[in-house]
């Protein structure tokens, strides 16, 4: 003992960091160990979390969940009208972002993208009109991911819309999105004046006819060796998608070039894809969602499959859970804004973009796009900070896509909500801020975080589905 208390200590503090500093202003030496109880200190969460930890049958869904993920071989197919592509899609029907929600709940920004959908398909001759339709009960409004599609903010898709169509080569199924329309007044945004619309209907009518004719031509487009080129180039193929659009207009170009369009509809073309550093976005969501897809509905497995959010409610799904959604509040946005703007004119967290979180990108990427913070604020040393707090509530890490800047490790993916309970870290999401009144559009970008209530809810009905509780 006298030797003991002759010799120089150093204390490690778990948990409340003033027994740390009572130690260091005393002249000790102090480590200080972030923890907090998992489960938010649910006592059932935390039991739950215990019990599903290191279970065998989970290990082995999880192996074969992230293997379907990895296994995935997404190519772009083709294009083609929402109505007659996506499984289960009705005539009088329009899809939203998110989880389940009904007109009266949804947010402005979703209402203003059902009016505007209402006002393109030609069912209603003015907003008033279209209000009173979509409250009416004769349209049907359904998520976008109970119809293997994803759509941005909104993510209003109505039958006669224009869908890319993603295809696994590796097990011929398929994932869908709408086409990107660009920043600021857009449809996906809840904007819906004449300019939105006007745009839609060029999109339907002229380009999207065009980038269908390109892609017959090319014979579909294998998309992983574009979007891992994209993230050595800088992008985190969610809200940075300068390179990955760059490379795909330099793939359709020629094709463009060859499929004999009048002058005019090809310069057109050519200058709406150059313009529209975003147009790469929704096809990498049909890409996450597809690889999603492949390991969800696998028994037992822990892995998350999808998380998005309507602007009113966070959903998640897991693969071991079916198609049940797991919902909590959405949750503000820390962003930064355009002129005249401010955070009491957003609206909450928004969109089915959160897919690319879910796959590894997005947030989970960002160590590789230093350049996003000046779009969604932080810094540089933020963005890879992001990416490594993420491998701590990951399965592992891509065998296809490479982050420089962490050594060119693979990106982290294949969120597990064990995980993500046990360590109190909520995954995080970059994304677009739209107004919260319709019809005014994008006003600034930002990151938010999944909320962890949505992970405690699964595990605990993943602990009733395979412990009988």
């Amino acid at each position: 003992m006298p030797k003991l208390l002759e010799t120089s200590l150093g204390v490690i503090n778990v948990g409340l960091a003033q027994f740390a500093q009572t130690v260091t202003a005393a002249g000790g030496a102090a480590t200080q160990v972030d923890w907090q109880p998992p489960a938010l200190g649910d006592r059932a969460a935390g039991m739950a979390l215990a019990r599903l930890t290191g279970d065998a049958r989970i290990e082995q869904a999880n192996a074969r969940a992230f293997a379907a993920f990895l296994g995935a071989v997404p190519v772009l197919r083709g294009i083609g009208a929402a109505g007659d592509t996506l499984p289960g899609m009705g005539e009088r029907m329009i899809l939203h972002a998110g989880p389940p929600i009904e007109w009266p709940r949804m947010c402005g920004p979703m209402q203003g993208a059902i009016v505007g959908a209402i006002l393109y398909e030609g069912w209603a001759n003015d907003a008033d009109e279209a209000r009173a339709l979509a409250a009416s009960g004769e349209l049907a409004f359904e998520p976008c991911h109970h119809h293997a599609a994803v759509g941005p903010m909104a993510g209003a898709i109505s039958p006669s819309m224009p869908v890319w169509i993603v295809e696994d080569a590796a097990r011929g199924a398929r994932a869908f999105s709408n086409i990107n329309e660009g920043l600021g007044k857009a449809l996906r945004f809840g904007a819906y004046g004449p300019e939105v619309l006007q745009r839609l209907k060029w999109i339907e009518c002229s380009l999207a006819p065009a980038l269908g004719t390109a892609l017959g031509l090319l014979g579909g487009l294998e998309l992983k060796p574009l979007v891992a080129q994209a993230l050595i180039m800088g992008d985190e193929v969610h809200n940075r998608n300068a390179a990955a659009s760059a490379l795909l207009l330099r793939r359709l170009a020629p094709a463009l070039a060859r499929a004999r369009l009048p002058h005019e509809e090809l310069a057109q073309a050519l200058e709406f894809m150059a313009g529209n550093e975003h147009f790469f976005l929704n096809i990498s969501m049909a890409l996450c969602k597809l690889a999603l897809d492949a390991a969800h509905g696998v028994a037992g497995s822990s892995m998350v499959s999808a998380m998005s959010r309507n602007g009113v409610e966070f959903g998640i799904r897991v693969s071991g859970l079916g198609d049940r959604w797991f919902n909590a509040p959405a949750a503000a946005i820390d962003g930064l804004y355009f002129a005249g703007y401010g955070a009491n004119d957003a609206a909450r967290d928004l969109g089915d973009s959160s897919i690319t979180e879910t796959a590894g990108f997005g947030g989970f990427s960002m160590a590789a796009a230093p350049g996003i913070v000046k779009f969604v604020g932080g810094t540089p040393e933020d963005a890879t900070a992001n990416s490594l707090r993420m491998r701590h509530i990951t399965l592992g890490e891509s065998d296809s896509f490479q982050l420089p800047a962490l050594d060119f490790r693979g990106a982290p993916c294949g969120i597990d909500l064990r995980l993500v309970v046990d360590a109190s870290i909520e995954p995080v999401i970059n994304t677009g801020i739209a107004h919260r009144e319709a019809g005014i559009g994008q006003i600034g970008a930002g990151l938010t975080r999944a909320p962890l209530a949505c992970f405690i809810q699964a595990l605990c009905a993943l602990d009733d589905e395979l412990n009988g509780r």
